[in-house]
């Protein structure tokens, strides 16, 4: 069984997956949502889910650097709140601070352009997301 990495905007959904034994994460694609319109990928999350034999996911929980929770992080948490409802596995809420940094960070060393980084940076923030909680779990 796999676990799953979202790194959830506003406008897009990164989604990565680990591998069967739970040591690494790979992005897999970025879903576009439209959180005003209450377009939240769901459907897709699902078949992702199905297809992949998911068991446990972990979304991504932007906190401000002293910690507290703003509207972002709200937003994650009703998004992780909706997913355990809709496919009745664990949720699990990371801490991403700098995350898409760090996804940029990595992007700009392996000197992707920036039109390119734009397409893959949610699905790297996934993948660090997900490589943070798996890591934890070792």
């Amino acid at each position: 069984m796999r676990t799953m990495g979202l790194d959830v905007g506003s406008k897009t959904v990164g989604v990565a997956l680990s591998d069967a034994f739970g040591w690494t994460a790979q992005g897999l694609e970025t879903i576009k949502i439209n959180e005003e319109e209450k377009e939240f990928g769901f459907e897709r999350i699902g078949e992702i889910i199905k297809e992949h034999e998911v068991s446990k996911i972990v979304v991504g929980l932007p906190k401000n650097m002293n910690g507290t929770i703003g509207p972002r992080g709200e937003a994650s948490q009703f998004f992780a709140s909706e997913l355990e409802k809709l496919f009745g596995l664990p949720v699990v809420l990371w801490d991403e601070r700098l995350s898409t940094m760090a996804a940029e960070r990595v992007l700009l060393e392996a000197d992707v352009s920036r039109k390119k980084r734009k397409k893959v940076i949610d699905k790297m923030a996934a993948v660090m997301i997900l490589q943070g909680f798996l890591n934890s779990q070792i």
